[in-house]
């Protein structure tokens, strides 16, 4: 599948100035991966505090990258990939899998998922997210039902694309929330009308 691709590339660096912590993964009901909360505000800090100096003798951990998150979108917007460190997301444009208010794939669509499935099969990915959106047009309760209902369909295919029984599924329907675009919009609507593909990547 050819594109011609406009690069948007977006860089998220942490630095670590202390020793890493653990991280604990969590169990619970999953959101969209990037839609995770984040503090509200930076806490202001006295730096002249005594608390937040080093003992003598101490010395700060060295730098460190923490994530790094890079775009891709087509030039027409149809299909954005993003990869971070751990994790690769393919979003599709309703339009392009779904004729208007429908659950049913057409041609390019399957050919579009089996794209995706090759690249699952390279990351040697054994969990996979499908996640369907719509924009807020009509009831909330019509959007998560047919988000719900695409999700299903675009896992029907990648199922039969990778017919490996140790791959495990995570499909959900989302409706009109976590939106990426501004629903006042057409061009908005039309981005927030996606079903998104995740998996985690292999590392390098």
């Amino acid at each position: 599948m050819t594109h011609n691709r406009l690069f948007l590339i977006g860089t998220v660096a942490t630095l670590l100035a202390v020793s890493p912590g653990v991280a604990h993964a969590d169990d619970g009901p999953s959101v969209p991966p990037g839609t995770e909360a984040t503090a509200s505000a930076p806490v202001e800090l006295d730096p002249n505090d005594p608390d937040l100096k080093l003992p003598e003798g101490a010395t700060l951990a060295e730098p460190k990258v923490l994530d790094i998150k890079q775009v891709v979108e087509d030039q027409s917007g149809d299909e954005r990939r993003e990869d971070t460190n751990s994790s690769v997301t393919f979003a599709l444009q309703a339009e392009v899998l779904f004729g208007k208010d429908s659950a049913k794939l057409g041609g390019e669509a399957k050919s579009r998922i089996a794209a995706i499935a090759d690249e699952i099969e390279k990351q040697n990915a054994a969990r996979i997210r499908v996640f369907g959106f719509t924009d807020n047009l009509g009831s909330s309760a019509h959007g998560d039902v047919l988000s719900r209902k695409r999700a299903n369909a675009v896992h029907g295919i990648l199922a039969q694309e990778l017919s490996d029984s140790d791959v495990t599924y995570e499909v959900r329907g989302y409706g009109e929330q976590y939106p990426i675009a501004d629903n006042s919009t057409e061009a908005g609507r039309k981005k927030n009308r996606r079903v998104e593909i995740s998996f985690p990547r292999t590392e390098s």
